[in-house]
């Protein structure tokens, strides 16, 4: 059984949207322990959010199962040029997209230039997310709430409405949600709330994609180890995080990427409409 980073840990925090290599222990993508086996050998994908966290490590293992990429990434360049690295050391093709995806706009051009730079798209990876954290409702501004949305579910719909068209039977959509879809933190309202939207959504969108052969489904990671945690948690949070579920940590995001894996590989090919949950023993039910 591999040897995982447990709670306590260090007292850290940073600015918002946070930075890979400030975080200590800094975490696992699969850097290292990621084997390719060719189940998505020639596809092209679009991963959001995918210079940091989750994104990376889908987008490690994905490169190694042989897809090109397309990652869209806010400002945080260091961390996505790292993941570009690993990236092209794999043998693939990578196109690095920086911008704010609360912009429509944007969000078209992020498709486009998949199009344009990879010849088309067979996965989109909806992942990119905000989150605050605030003891009160009275605490969190309008404005909160809003950019919440833009980026967690408002980007999601223009980014897939952008891809659809470009897409064949045997593609694949797969949206981040969380273990907040069912089991909401007081303190993550807005985030919580998204995360619900992200659950319907793809429930709608398997039964209406269905009769052009695209599959879409979720993720529900539980507490995972990315740089999202010390840039949005109080320090006595990050101290303890991952002590709530039963495995008594947090998960890294390389125990996440087979998941993803899984539900792009065209072998999956009955799997449509599910969330699964990636929760280190915490039932999502």
């Amino acid at each position: 059984m591999a040897d995982h980073p447990t709670p306590p840990f260090a007292e850290q925090q940073q600015p918002m949207p946070g930075y890979t290599g400030r975080m200590n222990p800094v975490p696992d993508h699969g850097e290292t322990s990621y084997r390719g086996s060719g189940r998505l050998a020639g596809m092209k994908a679009v991963i959001t959010g995918g210079d940091s966290g989750i994104g990376r490590a889908v987008a490690i293992a994905y490169a190694r199962e042989g897809a090109d990429l397309l990652i869209s990434y806010l400002n945080e360049h260091e961390d996505a040029e790292d993941t570009k690295r690993v990236i092209e050391e794999a043998g693939r093709k990578v196109v690095l997209v920086p911008g704010d995806i609360q912009d429509p706009a944007h969000c078209r051009a992020i498709i486009d230039k998949a199009v344009s730079e990879l010849g088309g798209i067979d996965i989109l990876v909806n992942n990119a997310a905000h989150q605050a954290t605030f003891s009160t409702i009275e605490e969190m501004p309008d404005e909160e709430w809003e950019l919440t949305f833009k980026v967690n579910i408002h980007a999601m719909f223009y980014l897939t409405k952008a891809a659809v068209p470009h897409m064949k039977p045997g593609s694949a959509i797969v949206n981040t949600a969380s273990v907040n879809a069912d089991n909401p933190s007081p303190t993550l309202l807005a985030y919580a709330t998204t995360k619900g939207a992200i659950q319907n959504f793809t429930a709608g969108l398997a039964q209406m994609l269905a009769e052009r052969g695209i599959r879409a489904n979720a993720v529900a990671p539980g507490p995972i180890w990315t740089p999202l945690i010390p840039s949005t948690m109080p320090e006595d949070k990050v101290k303890e995080f991952g002590m709530q579920v039963p495995m008594k940590r947090p998960g890294q995001p390389a125990e996440l990427a087979t998941t993803y894996v899984m539900l792009a590989d065209p072998l999956s090919s009955y799997v449509s409409g599910t969330m699964i949950g990636v929760t280190g023993g915490k039932p999502i039910i």
